[in-house]
C-alpha cells in the first residue's frame, strides 16, 4: 500500500511539473490547431464539400484557440530550447501586434463563416492563414 501511495505521489508531481512546464504548456496549445484549420482547408480547396454549419464551428474553435497559446511565453522561456525566436521577448510590442492581428483574424473569420458566404469565407481563412505565416516568419525558427 506504501509502495503503491508513493507511485501515485510520483506521478503527481511530475504531472504537475509538466503542467507547469510553459513550453509544454504552449505546444500542447498550439498543436490543437492542426485539426481545425486542417479541417477547414480542406472545405475551401473543396477536397471535402463546403458545409456552413459545421466550417461556422470550426471557425469558433479557432476562434476560441486563436486566446490560448500567448500566456505560455513568459519572459525569456524557451529561449535556445525551443523553436520560439528570442525576438518574442526582445521585442514585445512586434509580438503583441502578431498576436492581435491573428485573433482578429480569427475573429472576423468567425463573423464572416455564421453568413455561410463561401467566396467571403475563402478570403477570410486565406487572411488568418496569412497571421499564422507572419508569426511563424518573423518568431519561430524553422
Amino acid at each position: 500500500m506504501k509502495k503503491m501511495l508513493l507511485g501515485m505521489a510520483a506521478t503527481l508531481i511530475a504531472s504537475q511539473a509538466i503542467a507547469a512546464d510553459p513550453i509544454s504548456q504552449r505546444k500542447d496549445a498550439l498543436k490543437q490547431y492542426k485539426p481545425v484549420i486542417g479541417a477547414m482547408g480542406k472545405m475551401v480547396k473543396g477536397d471535402t464539400p463546403y458545409n456552413k454549419d459545421e466550417f461556422a464551428k470550426l471557425a469558433s474553435q479557432l476562434e476560441a484557440l486563436s486566446q490560448k497559446p500567448w500566456q505560455y511565453f513568459p519572459a525569456g522561456s524557451g529561449v535556445g530550447k525551443t523553436d520560439a525566436r528570442p525576438e518574442i521577448w526582445s521585442k514585445p510590442a512586434d509580438w503583441q501586434k502578431a498576436i492581435d492581428n491573428h485573433q482578429a483574424a480569427t475573429a472576423n473569420l468567425k463573423q464572416v463563416a455564421q453568413a455561410g458566404d463561401l467566396a467571403a469565407v475563402k478570403k477570410a481563412f486565406a487572411d488568418t492563414q496569412q497571421t499564422c505565416k507572419a508569426c511563424h516568419k518573423d518568431f519561430r525558427k524553422d
